[in-house]
């Protein structure tokens, strides 16, 4: 499964992102709660249903802060420039086995990547 980040979603939403339109016919992406309520803070298209249908997508686990904090200490993220959604993101990918971050954020995909959990998409 992949995992695509809130800017990958707003690249989405504003122009189409054909990749991830691809995968989403395939079935291939999850979601994180995090991302959803980021997305609900913006200005969202047919904002009602689109919300629903991100909420009806497959769902990552949302890893508890307690989990989160002691991957950062476990895992040596602190220092990195990844905020607390991030880290959630990376928790969640770490728990579900096979599930790639798909991001556009530099500082996430260098996290992302030293842990084997960077999908290579454009």
């Amino acid at each position: 499964m992949i995992l695509a980040d809130t800017a990958v979603w707003i690249d989405f939403f504003r122009q189409g992102q054909p990749e991830l339109r691809r995968l989403l016919e395939k079935n291939q992406v999850a979601m994180h709660p995090c991302i959803v309520a980021e997305l609900a803070l913006g200005s969202v298209h047919d904002r009602l249903q689109t919300l629903a249908r991100l909420d009806n997508m497959p769902q990552l686990r949302m890893v508890s802060l307690p989990d989160v904090r002691q991957m950062i200490e476990a895992r040596g993220l602190f220092s990195m420039g990844i905020g607390l959604t991030d880290a959630h993101l990376v928790a969640s990918c770490l728990t579900a086995p096979g599930t790639l971050i798909w991001t556009t954020d530099a500082r996430l995909g260098k996290v992302a990547e030293s842990l084997s959990i960077r999908a290579d998409l454009p």
